[in-house]
């Protein structure tokens, strides 16, 4: 993801490293205009992993609301990879699939 996100021409941050084996992924990609959108990876109804667009469980698109989102998560789980892209297009590189509702 960050090789991607470095040939696509975006910015990206490693919040947080987690367990390297088992760690979670929780994803921001700010615009940087105060809006952002977060994700975090799932399995879906047939067992794929997917990535939740967190929007539409009411997270953000402010930024300062993902934020308070993501200082929850990391205060919950310290295995949490927290992983931030900045980018105006709003480009999350992500490779599988993304889903708003599950």
């Amino acid at each position: 993801l960050i090789r991607r996100v470095q040939t696509g021409g975006a910015g990206v941050f490693i919040i947080q490293k987690g367990e390297a084996t088992r760690g979670d992924v929780l994803l921001k990609v700010a615009t940087l205009d105060g809006q952002a959108r977060a994700y975090r990876p799932q399995t879906n109804m047939a067992g794929d992993r997917v990535f939740l667009d967190l929007t539409a469980q009411g997270i953000g698109p402010d930024e300062n609301q993902i934020d308070i989102y993501i200082s929850k998560a990391k205060a919950r789980d310290s295995d949490l990879w927290i992983i931030e892209i900045e980018d105006r297009g709003g480009r999350h590189f992500l490779t599988e699939p993304v889903e708003t509702l599950l």
